[in-house]
């Protein structure tokens, strides 16, 4: 316990001193916290200020220094109704004619109305209770052709309209069902002639389910039975040539579902791994059938119920999936082969099958080719093909899929056929407004910095205001109190040396000239972009740039615009003096933002000396906290 002797015994005030005492060593601790905090928010500016010089040096002059990104082309349309046009860099100045003969579309079938009656027709609707009529074993088979490939589509009774569109769609088609017009929609998924589409029945209880359905086309029918039926009719070798086209697209889909189940197990090994089921190592060699008794031995053990509940409902379904990807997987295996380089090869059963389909299939349809003629006026959906767009350029002919055209640098989409007669122009120029804006922003960025800088460093000095003690705090308002603070952030780079050089580096880049490529020199002021002068400028603002007839900047908007002027005459050598002087700035910046042992890379002040500033002063306040405690 502390014993104190007081001013009646020894005659000496000692509560007074202490607290004299007490009084020194906190005014010790407050202004080394003061100084620490006028240490952050110099550090906050800082961070501020180098994250636009920054933005300047990647944003903006990294892109300016290559004469390729001047290199701007603009193309006009004499008829924007018909054509709109994107111009790429390589694009040639010309003046081109177009026509359009025809957009290109979608195969699109609109089927007849089916419902009606007593009762309209759902998602939820069966077949059978639409009516539609099926052979001895309740089933009807149709084709899908689509993308190049056959779907073979099974219905029975049982079927529902949205089963029947879910089967639509994975055969590669667009479907939907109007339950207020009581009509089914196909469409083909892509536009033009090779994203055409055709709906087939593959016995005769198929187009009697398509011609109930509304959605049978009579001509598609004959196109399709006489394609198929025809194979061993044609010349010699076309049924073997179809085989081996069939055989291709099978292998095809059996090595891409292959890589998709690799890919998931994959994955399903790390998150197995994840869950205790075993070690990465242990499951990286198992296969899914492997994988499966694995999950499944697990599941039996103590381990498996300490799991969360999602993570045993995740197992259980992870299981479900190997056992799905087993037998995928083992179906598979029966089709193909693959050898050391990885490429895969089909088995003669894969052959032996598709060759067994495809003579099935003729002997089917040789069987409905006449029922469809005797069933032609139950087939009544509309169909119209998909067809690619024509467009003829300078006379030239040329087609796409779709209403866009890549040519020799430009991008047309067509909207619209031109009318007979009617030729639309394109013409193809520099594109002097684009690097007038790009010059434009790039003195507009560089002035916002400039002017910053130079108002961060004339700033009005705060002498006399420190940071507040929170005993400070607590006398004043709110509103005074973020008054006070901000008088001192406004003023902390004011005279900074580093904003100085930095600013000072940055001037002199932009005064002194550009080295042209024909060994002359040349200065903004030749393009007509100048400073106002030290008298006529506002204060902090007496080193930006103004750029002669800038219809936005008042002060010289009714001078002659000699930069557009030099844009449109010589293009060269505007590129040559900016492309020059981006990278002579860029470089300095660079230069200014190399890292040291005291900053940094990218970064123009000494972040890291001020780290360790700030670092000490938190050090320190601990030490002078402890003496102020003793």
């Amino acid at each position: 316990m502390a014993m104190r002797l007081t001013g009646l015994m020894s005659g000496m005030d000692t509560e007074s001193v202490i607290k004299e005492l007490v009084a020194v060593r906190q005014t010790k601790v407050d202004n080394t916290k003061k100084a620490q905090t006028k240490l952050s928010w110099k550090q906050d500016a800082w961070k501020e200020l180098n994250t636009k010089i920054y933005s300047l040096y990647t944003q903006t002059l990294s892109d300016l220094r290559f004469s390729s990104t001047y290199a701007k082309k603009t193309t006009k349309v004499s008829n924007s109704s018909v054509v709109s046009v994107i111009t790429g860099a390589n694009a040639m100045n010309s003046v081109q004619s177009l026509k359009v003969d025809r957009l290109a579309s979608n195969g699109y079938l609109t089927g007849s109305k089916v419902g009606g009656g007593n009762m309209d027709y759902t998602g939820d609707t069966t077949m059978d209770e639409m009516g539609i009529r099926f052979g001895d074993d309740g089933k009807a088979s149709i084709a899908v052709m689509a993308g190049g490939s056959m779907s073979e589509i099974e219905i029975t009774k049982d079927t529902t309209i949205d089963n029947l569109l879910s089967d639509l769609r994975k055969a590669g088609v667009n479907a939907s069902f109007d339950e207020k017009n009581q009509r089914f929609y196909v469409s083909s998924k892509t536009s033009g002639a090779d994203g055409n589409f055709l709906l087939a029945g593959l016995d005769n209880a198929g187009v009697d389910a398509l011609a109930g359905l509304g959605i049978g086309v009579y001509n598609d029918m004959v196109k399709y039975a006489g394609g198929v039926a025809g194979l061993e009719a044609r010349e010699p070798g076309e049924f073997d040539r179809e085989v081996k086209n069939t055989v291709a697209s099978r292998l095809s889909q059996i090595q891409k579902s292959q890589t998709e189940m690799e890919g998931k197990l994959a994955d399903m090994r790390t998150k197995l791994a994840s869950m205790g089921v075993g070690k990465a190592e242990e499951l990286e060699n198992m296969d899914a059938v492997q994988l499966a008794e694995k999950v499944s031995d697990f599941m039996k053990s103590d381990a498996y119920y300490k799991l969360s509940s999602e993570d045993q409902t995740d197992l259980v379904n992870y299981r479900d999936d190997l056992d799905r990807y087993a037998s995928d997987m083992e179906d598979n295996s029966r089709y193909f082969t693959v050898d050391e380089n990885g490429k895969y090869h089909a088995t003669e059963t894969l052959e032996t099958e598709v060759r067994n389909d495809l003579t099935n299939m003729i002997n089917r349809i040789g069987q409905t080719a006449q029922h469809v003629e005797d069933n032609k006026s139950a087939l009544t959906g509309n169909k119209t093909d998909g067809q690619d767009a024509l467009i003829y350029l300078n006379g030239a002919e040329y087609t796409s899929n779709s209403n866009t055209f890549e040519i020799n640098g430009l991008t047309l989409t067509v909207s619209a056929a031109t009318k007979e007669g009617e030729e639309v122009t394109l013409t193809t120029q520099d594109d002097t407004d684009g690097i007038y804006d790009m010059i434009k922003n790039f003195i507009t960025k560089y002035n916002e910095l400039i002017n910053e800088m130079d108002k961060l460093y004339n700033a009005d000095t705060a002498k006399g205001y420190e940071p507040l003690t929170e005993d400070e705090k607590a006398e004043m308002s709110e509103s005074a109190i973020e008054k006070w603070e901000q008088k001192i952030k406004d003023s902390i780079l004011k005279g900074d040396s580093t904003l100085s050089n930095v600013s000072s580096a940055m001037r002199m880049i932009m005064a002194g000239g550009v080295q042209m490529s024909d060994g002359s020199k040349m200065y903004l002021s030749d393009f007509g972009i100048e400073t106002l002068g030290y008298f006529t400028a506002p204060e902090n603002e007496r080193n930006a740039y103004h750029i002669a007839g800038n219809p936005d900047d008042p002060s010289v908007s009714g001078n002659a615009d000699k930069l557009r002027s030099m844009i449109a005459t010589d293009p060269d050598k505007v590129i040559d003096f900016f492309t020059n002087l981006s990278k002579n700035l860029y470089n300095k910046l660079g230069d200014l933002m190399k890292g040291t042992e005291l900053s940094s890379a990218f970064t123009v002040y000494d972040d890291k000396a001020m780290q360790i500033e700030y670092d000490n002063y938190t050090t320190e306040i601990k030490n002078q906290e402890k003496k102020l405690q003793d």
